[in-house]
């Protein structure tokens, strides 16, 4: 048995992929160490790991606090997180140095910590990661974090911190290139996959477990339509109402996730056929669901697609725009821009997606990928160094 240790933050697209992982690592005999916020250690020993509970400064999922949307203000407060955390993690393991260090892409902390021991580093990426040329082909995008007045204080901080813990990577290679790096999203989703580096890069695909603890969900006597833009951007009333219109009068069960920002009452007298609810648990729901609207997270995407789901995708920030084109390019799903969102636009989406042939076969190209058992193997091959 290993010494393992895993170090995430507290949002749940973040923790939720990296879990069947750890649990596969614990049916193998490992014990697993596990670095979360409060709010996460439930879900955490789930899994069978021990959590280790740190301090956190990022907004709080489970009490509805909100993320920003973006930039060099949401790149801060993940710097802020390690600044603060790092201290509480040596202390943490103290005398309990694990053998190997797996780490979410925002746990910055980790990465200094594995410098710091001596360890191997695998980074376990929930998302979409970079590929030979990403830089020039992002530039549009990222010119709003280059142009950033915030952002020299910002590097210049960043690259003190890195200093002051002895690590001699720049800002951006510390970052960006993990040694070596586990993705836990399906091959199809990455952009450009043939310019990703494989010597570094390996896709796993979605790695899904049943989460008994979320609770399962009764089989619909007809179809059954989910409606989520997932945690962090629920804070949209109309466009509830727009769904509540586009899928009222139609003989399905709709299943609309709000979570915690709308008030109910906003959207008015309910049809008979959609219900509310503040959160559902997702991947079981999906399990019994015909369609899926979605703000194209990449969980969502690799939920979805694992279930054979069809996804209408409503992009809300970050890489869900990347993440809807590619379910569309794909033919597994539409892209319908928040903007374009009308009851009609949403329903004749929906309705000529259901029954594609081309997602049932995408889904069993997902299933081939490996999951968690091959995530584990590639771990253990760093334990054997």
């Amino acid at each position: 048995m290993s010494h393992i240790a895993m170090f995430s933050i507290g949002a749940h697209g973040h923790v939720n992929p990296s879990l069947p992982v750890i649990a596969e690592l614990v049916a193998r005999g490992h014990r697993i160490s596990y670095a979360v916020p409060e709010s996460f250690a439930p879900v955490v020993a789930s899994s069978g790991a021990t959590p280790v509970v740190y301090d956190s400064v990022l907004p709080d999922e489970a009490a509805g606090e909100r993320w920003p949307d973006g930039g060099v203000e949401a790149m801060s407060i993940f710097l802020d997180e390690a600044e603060q955390a790092l201290p509480q993690l040596h202390a943490a393991f103290a005398g309990d140095r694990p053998a190997v260090v797996l780490y979410d892409i925002a746990a910055y902390a980790a990465r200094v910590l594995a410098h710091q021991w001596g360890v191997p580093l695998v980074q376990l990426s929930p998302a979409m990661v970079a590929w030979d040329g990403y830089t020039d082909d992002m530039a549009g995008v990222l010119a709003a974090i280059r142009d950033d007045p915030a952002r020299p204080t910002y590097r210049t901080r960043f690259a003190a911190w890195l200093a002051e813990q002895g690590i001699v990577l720049s800002v951006d290679d510390f970052t960006g290139r993990p040694p070596r790096c586990i993705a836990l999203i399906p091959r199809a989703l990455q952009p450009h996959a043939d310019r990703v580096d494989e010597a570094v890069y390996t896709f796993v695909g979605p790695s899904l477990d049943a989460r008994p603890h979320q609770g399962d969900w009764p089989e619909p006597d007809r179809p059954l339509l989910l409606i989520s833009l997932g945690s962090a951007y629920t804070d949209h009333a109309a466009f509830y109402r727009d769904c509540v219109a586009a899928f009222g009068g139609l003989d399905w069960q709709v299943v609309i996730s709000i979570g915690r920002h709308v008030d109910p009452a906003e959207l008015g007298r309910l049809p008979p056929n959609v219900e509310l609810h503040r959160w559902v648990p997702q991947l079981a729901v999906l399990g019994r669901a015909s369609a899926f609207v979605t703000h194209a997270g990449m969980g969502g995407c690799s939920e979805g697609l694992y279930q054979g789901v069809p996804m209408v995708a409503v992009p809300q920030a970050v890489d869900q725009f990347t993440n809807a084109a590619m379910l569309e390019e794909l033919g597994i799903g539409v892209h319908l821009p928040m903007e374009q969102v009308t009851p009609q636009a949403l329903r004749t989406a929906v309705l000529d997606l259901v029954g594609s042939p081309v997602v049932a076969a995408r889904a069993d190209v997902l299933r081939a990928a490996g999951g968690a058992a091959r995530a584990a193997d590639i771990i253990e091959a760093q334990l054997r160094r």
